[in-house]
């Protein structure tokens, strides 16, 4: 995109905003529209460092799954949105315009940009998860045919199981056994919600070293899996294990594969040195979430997902899924 130097530049009097692709050089001025404007919506004394040991923004712009996307106001960077391919799932965020600019059509012709990202997957069910006592937000994201559905708790509990049985590191593999520890992943995901694929997301947190995939052994197959991130540059932060997705094979044993799962993702925090493991926990997954709180689990965020032409997708009793689509 255009030269985007500091925002504060930024007149009231700029022309309508020009989406385009998020490029590398775009990255750190999205970085800080980010921290500010979560940290200005949630009240942080000091949005400019807000959640500065985590990142949403380089991670997914440098990922092949993954379409970015910028705003400029006068060749100025002032809002982006990333919108993720999931096979026939996909989802966006996170969507910010710099505060001092909102109100003004920035987020409207991102989303434009987004639905039209979405028609050229062909992407089956899509979803986003917001603030579930933002007004706002929630009549933005209905005027492009999403409704809110299930409450989405994002929930933090100590890492302290050293030992799980039964189970891989995607990194410890070897290349050929990468390949099929996908497919493997592949089928699992098949089982819980048709043509739902997590390759990319595997691939990448793997090729960024940004954490790694936890693969549950079955008595034939991988049983369940887990994309996890640990660390700061991630999506966990500092001293978490993030778990961005994770699902056990639907069926008679999904229940007990999906507990041995939350044993190996605690024994990979443990054994990536994080106290911390964050899961999200989708209220419509009542077992799934059930377990969560049984394990100690407590919630730190509460949102709501909401869903293109009120499809609840996966979100459904008898899941045994983790995730929150932030």
């Amino acid at each position: 995109m255009s030269d985007h130097n500091a925002s504060e530049n930024i007149g009231p009097n700029a022309r309508r905003a020009v989406v385009g692709k998020l490029d590398e050089r775009d990255l750190p001025e999205a970085a800080r529209i980010f921290r500010l404007a979560f940290g200005t919506f949630l009240g942080a004394p000091d949005p400019e460092t807000f959640w500065a040991d985590r990142d949403y923004i380089y991670g997914r712009q440098r990922a092949a799954h993954v379409a970015s996307f910028g705003a400029t106001l006068d060749g100025k960077l002032v809002g982006s949105n990333f919108v993720t391919n999931w096979g026939s799932v996909g989802f966006f965020g996170p969507l910010t315009v710099h505060p001092d600019l909102q109100e003004r059509g920035i987020a409207r012709v991102l989303l434009a940009k987004t639905m039209e990202q979405f028609s050229a997957w062909n992407t089956r069910h899509v979803g986003l998860f917001t603030f579930s006592d933002s007004a706002k937000h929630i009549a933005l994201y209905q005027k492009y045919g999403f409704y809110a559905r299930f409450l989405t708790a994002i929930m933090s509990a100590k890492a302290v199981r050293q030992a799980a049985a039964g189970w891989l590191r995607f990194s410890e593999l070897s290349e050929a056994q990468r390949e099929q520890a996908l497919q493997s992943c592949r089928d699992v995901a098949e089982t819980v919600y048709p043509g739902l694929d997590l390759s990319g997301e595997i691939g990448a947190t793997h090729a960024q070293g940004l954490g790694d995939t936890v693969l549950v052994e079955g008595a034939r197959d991988i049983a369940a899996f887990a994309v996890c991130h640990y660390g700061p540059r991630s999506e966990a932060g500092a001293d978490t294990c993030f778990v961005k997705f994770g699902a056990a094979r639907d069926g008679g044993s999904a229940e007990h594969d999906y507990l041995r799962l939350l044993d190996a993702c605690e024994a990979l925090a443990v054994a990536a040195g994080m106290s911390n493991l964050l899961a999200g926990a989708n209220m419509a997954r009542h077992e799934a979430y059930r377990h969560l709180v049984a394990r100690g689990f407590r919630s730190e965020i509460q949102g709501v997902t909401m869903h293109r032409q009120n499809d609840p997708g996966y979100c459904r009793p008898g899941a045994y899924i983790i995730d929150d689509w932030r």
